[in-house]
């Protein structure tokens, strides 16, 4: 046998060995990970009752290609450091982390948070008007989706009163390249206006996102099972 055939048939048994089928499916996987969908798993119950603690859904990185995210629309976007530190972590989470990263399959290094986009660029985004409704740029919004406000009862526990609703906050300017997030599971939520909500609030107490932080839009759902096809309920709740 010539030393090109030996070579030939080395290069066909490497093809045909199940070490390299699995290369080459995590190859394929970082890709559409990377560049297409990433499959994320909700961590907390921020989101409820849209996303619940476990669910796994599908992040279309390509949502904000031509155009940019929109009020009421579900992102999944890397953790700013303004957001809070890091978790420490050891060498074996840190492999497990390069691995999830890389697979979509277990935990990440990155920190993502999913949350609604619920103010944008140039906004002024406020809690409450007279029937409890978040406003932006003065006109309220309706939220169906929102699970478990905090309390407010207009002349009794609202933003004018003594004893005032935890639900107040703002208003809130939003410049340039800055996303105000809220959770759907309002009363808890760590989000953008947490630290916003009690009288006296510094206009620093805003954490916001910018576009490159925002990896992309929730599209649907890969688990449970029970949800595929209800990406409807990501905006009307």
């Amino acid at each position: 046998m010539s030393s090109e055939t030996a070579k030939a048939a080395q290069r066909r048994r490497m093809l045909r060995s199940p070490w390299m089928h699995v290369l080459l499916a995590l190859m394929v996987v970082s890709l559409i990970q990377g560049f297409l969908v990433k499959v994320y798993s909700v961590p907390s119950g921020s989101m409820e009752r849209t996303l619940n603690v476990g669910d796994r859904v599908l992040v279309n990185r390509l949502a904000y290609t031509d155009s940019a995210p929109q009020r009421g629309d579900v992102v999944v976007f890397r953790k700013p450091t303004a957001w809070g530190p890091a978790p420490p972590r050891g060498a074996l989470r840190t492999g497990v982390g390069w691995f999830g990263e890389l697979t979509g399959i277990g935990p990440a290094n990155t920190e993502y948070l999913v949350k609604r986009v619920a103010g944008l660029p140039g906004d002024t985004v406020e809690c409450c008007d007279v029937s409890g409704q978040v406003t932006v740029n003065g006109a309220g919004v309706a939220e169906p989706y929102v699970f478990d406000d905090l309390a407010f009862v207009g002349g009794s526990t609202d933003c004018t009163t003594t004893a005032r609703s935890p639900r107040c906050f703002g208003p809130i300017l939003l410049g340039v390249d800055q996303y105000l997030l809220l959770g759907d599971h309002r009363s808890n939520s760590e989000d953008s206006v947490t630290s916003c909500r009690s009288a006296g609030s510094q206009p620093s107490c805003v954490k916001t996102a910018g576009r490159a932080d925002i990896i992309g839009r929730v599209d649907g759902f890969l688990f449970p099972f029970t949800k595929w096809g209800s990406a409807q309920t990501l905006t009307n709740g």
